[in-house]
């Protein structure tokens, strides 16, 4: 099915219907079988029209969107301790600090070196912006 816009050449009035083809407008047009729905003329043509291009979607912006609104969520109540964070978690697994929700940046060596002596730690799955970048 296909919608047109319509004008009708007696009245100027502007409507749309709907047909299977532009070949099947034209068939019952040349019959007189398109009227206006306003004066009944069967004095219709086609009016210009713009296009009807469907909205894409780019796949996975909606899930990372959703992502980085959840992120954000867990890191509302977070600090950021920058280089620090191996340092930091380790002490904070060990008692020597008190436990609190933070987040920062550690290398490869360190991550593995955590997660082997059972530092509860969890890669942040969008980067952060420190804060020192965001003004």
């Amino acid at each position: 099915m296909i919608v047109f816009d319509l004008r009708c050449l007696q009245s100027g009035d502007r409507f749309e219907a709907w047909f299977r083809s532009s070949a099947d407008f034209d068939q019952q047009s040349e019959r007189g079988l398109v009227l206006c729905p306003f004066c009944e003329s069967n004095q219709v043509a086609k009016a210009p029209m713009a296009p009807m291009v469907p909205r894409r979607s780019v796949p996975g912006v909606e899930v990372v969107a959703q992502l980085a609104e959840l992120q954000a969520e867990l890191l509302r109540d977070s600090r950021w301790v920058g280089d620090r964070f191996a340092d930091t978690a380790r002490a904070m697994h060990s008692g020597e600090i008190d436990s609190r929700p933070v987040h920062g940046e550690a290398t490869l060596e360190q991550a593995r070196s955590l997660l082997d002596d059972d530092v509860p730690v969890v890669p942040l799955p969008l980067p952060v912006v420190p804060p020192s970048q965001l003004n």
